[in-house]
């Protein structure tokens, strides 16, 4: 008897789920409900709400649109993060769950492992080839943690965030008050200008600098 849905069918509506009502929105019922069909039925496909989760986090990894490789590693490795980056910033509310649930398919593993491979290609083995992709992965993700699933209430901006902050910082705290002005009037990319930060360090590092554990 063939399936009544395909995986990719239940993974795509539970992405739009999540994109449309948040997280909480997700349960098998609400599935169940979209597909037009019931709760159990669901268990044929996926084994619960943690698998289901993973799905989500496949259908997110695999709309990376992984550019093709260059002769330039750099210019590789800072295209890809930019990539993961704008996928992942179209889909906020999937955040939580890049950061805590593991994929569960090779084509989710696409933009890891062409990013791995870019810094490769730089001349990067070994530790610090991970500690470079893993630094990389970090400020993609952070970056879009403290965007996208960050602490700021709905109804507040980030000019009103940062009027806060520096309202609390002032006085005690002259550089976090610094800061917070900063941020209230940054017309910029900060993202492209972090990756920039972190990009130099590791081309450093691929010039022929050993890292060593420790040491600056």
């Amino acid at each position: 008897m063939r399936a009544r849905f395909t995986l990719a069918e239940i993974q795509q509506q539970a992405l739009a789920i999540v994109d449309r009502e948040g997280l909480s929105g997700l349960t098998m019922r609400s599935l169940a409900a979209a597909l037009g069909t019931g709760p159990m039925t669901l268990y044929n496909y996926v084994a619960g709400r943690e698998a289901l989760e993973e799905l989500v986090v496949d259908a997110v990894s695999a709309r990376v649109a992984v550019p093709r490789p260059t002769g330039d590693w750099l210019a590789d490795t800072r295209g890809i993060a930019r990539v993961l980056w704008s996928t992942v910033r179209e889909h906020p509310a999937v955040v939580p769950l890049m950061l805590t649930r593991r994929t569960s398919s090779v084509d989710s593993l696409a933009p890891a492992e062409a990013l791995a491979a870019a810094l490769a290609r730089g001349g990067l083995d070994g530790p610090d080839l991970l500690a470079a992709f893993r630094t990389v992965m970090a400020f993609v993700m952070g970056v879009a943690q403290a965007e996208l699933a960050g602490p700021l209430a709905p109804e507040e901006s980030p000019s009103d965030a940062a009027g806060r902050i520096a309202a609390l910082a002032d006085g005690s705290l002259p550089t976090l008050a610094r800061l917070a002005s900063v941020g209230a009037d940054f017309a910029g990319d900060e993202f492209e200008r972090g990756l920039a930060f972190v990009l130099a360090g590791i081309a450093g590092a691929a010039d022929g600098k050993t890292v060593e554990r420790g040491q600056p």
